[in-house]
Formats: structure tokens, sequence, C-alpha cells
């Protein structure tokens, strides 16, 4: 499909003034949220606003299981960089999509970000397309533990390991030397001995057929559909763009840079994510439930 280039800049209150009334007009808006939602909050994203990779793709699927140096290169990274992914906290991009649902605006909100801030921002109605990186799963017994206390143990296996110089990269990843990551010891399940996955759908793996379906039915309840800070890039989530489309679904899209679907939407915002949405809550009077993350509480410890 051919990327139409981005809409002129516009000051964060002509578009909340039009998102506002945009959203005005809908009672059961279907929300998709990408990386943009996230930035703010300290974790970097994968695409620049061109649409490109602004850095290597992320592992895959196939990679991870298949190749026992790919998952000790994993597991090193993130090691090293979950403990910052960790102390992420909700912006006001998060805090403001909260409002909104709990102003009974949304029928469902569905992020394609594993980082779990939506819930945490206080959203409830919130299906995790992508999975969550705070829970882990064995790929042999299919154990499962959370992400922290498996930090723990990795710390254990590798107590006089250094990484070297590390630079933050998306999803709780990190960029590190790469001579290093030899003599990282990666875990494995203390009941079967086998790989251990993060919860999350890698490259080149499917979406859960359940989520799917959940996912699927709320799209199919919903009068409109808002994209927010996605390029939709990946299929999994411009399909619903393509399907708001087709079936002639009102689509509203706010995301800084290019999308895939920018010749789909009704409404094309690009702009300051969180102030958009945050102006725009205020003007549909849902302010009660509008918090401000304050730069303390962004530093603070889960």
């Amino acid at each position: 499909m051919q990327l139409l280039p981005s809409p002129p800049a516009t000051t964060v209150d002509d578009d909340a003034s039009r998102l506002a009334d945009w959203l005005s007009q809908h009672r059961r808006v279907f929300v998709l949220t990408g990386a943009g939602c996230s930035t703010a909050s300290g974790i970097p994203g994968y695409r620049g606003d061109d649409g490109r990779w602004t850095r290597p793709p992320p592992v895959t699927w196939q990679g991870f299981t298949g190749d026992p140096a790919i998952y000790r290169r994993y597991w090193a990274r993130s090691h090293v960089g979950w403990p910052r992914f960790d102390r992420a906290r909700p912006n006001e991009a998060h805090h403001a999509l909260a409002a909104l649902d709990d102003g009974g605006l949304l029928s469902v909100l569905v992020t394609q970000n594993v980082d779990g801030l939506h819930q945490r921002a206080g959203s409830r109605r919130v299906i995790d397309l992508h999975g969550r990186l705070d829970a882990v799963v064995c790929l042999g017994c299919g154990d499962r533990l959370s992400r922290a206390s498996l930090q723990a143990r990795l710390l254990s296996l590798n107590p006089c390991w250094s990484p070297g110089p590390a630079a933050s990269a998306p999803d709780g990843d990190a960029d590190i030397d790469e001579e290093a990551e030899q003599d990282f010891v990666p875990p494995q399940c203390m009941r079967c001995g086998g790989l251990l996955k993060p919860d999350v759908v890698f490259f080149g793996e499917n979406v859960p057929r359940a989520r799917y379906g959940a996912t699927l039915d709320a799209f199919e309840r919903a009068d409109a559909m808002v994209v927010a800070g996605s390029s939709l890039m990946v299929y999994s989530g411009f399909r619903f763009a393509r399907m708001a489309h087709e079936r002639g679904l009102p689509l509203a899209i706010l995301n800084r840079g290019i999308t895939r679907a920018d010749g789909l939407a009704g409404l094309r915002l690009d702009g300051d994510l969180g102030g958009t949405l945050a102006t725009a809550v205020r003007r549909l009077h849902l302010h009660d439930r509008l918090e401000v993350t304050a730069p303390d509480d962004q530093r603070g410890a889960r």
C-alpha cells in the first residue's frame, strides 16, 4: 500500500477540538494503541516518523526457539533492559485514554504494547494484543512465573557478569557489548529444563486465537475506531483499520508521522499525542478522571 505524506502540523488546541468533536458523535469507540503511547514514559519505539525501522528488527520466534545464541542474546539484553522498563510510569496519553474508558465512551482498548501501562493508568477494558512482558512462560511444560522473579534468578546465574556499555532499547531490551553476550548464562525452566519465553507475541508468531477472537468481538460492537500512537506497519493492528474502512466505520488516527492507513482515515491528526488526548478529554468534561503524572512518579520504583 502506498504511504501518504503526513498532513501539515497543527496546534494541540486545534487537534484536540477536532478530536473532541469527533468523539462526541460516538458511544462505543474501539481504540488501538501502539508504541507512540509509551515513548513519553521512556520506552523507545522501533520506528521513526517515516514508519521505517530506526534499529534492527526484534528477535523472531524462529530465532528465539531455534538458535541457542539468539536465546542467550535475548536474555542477556533483557536482563539489562528490564529494570528501566519496570520503572516506567503511565503518561498523559495513558491517563487520558483511561478517562475515556471511565466515561463510558470506549467499547475496548486494544494495545499492541506489552508494558501494561494502560491498566496501571486505570483502563479496565484492555486487550493486550501482543501479550505482556511482565510474565514469563515455559515452552516445555507451560509453567508461568513473573518477570520480576526471573530477574532475581538471572542475577544469581550471572553474579559477576558485566554487559559493558549499555543503552535502552524498545520493549525492555538493551543494546550491549556483543562479546559480553557470549558469557551470559540464560535461564531454563526449573521444573522441566525447557526454554523460557516472555509472554509476548514475537515477530513470526501469531496472536493467540482466543485473544484475536475477543478483539474481533469488541470490534463488531463498536461504532467507530481510533488509532493512537501506531504506524500500523504490523499487520495484526493494520487489519482492524482496514476492516473499519471496509465496513464504513468512522476511523480517526492520531500518530506522529505517517501510518499505513493514512488514506483510510476520516480524521487524521499528526501532533503531540498526550497533549491532544488530554485536552480533548477536558473538552468532553471527563477531566475528573484525568490524572497528570508528576515527574517524581515517572522515576519511582514499581
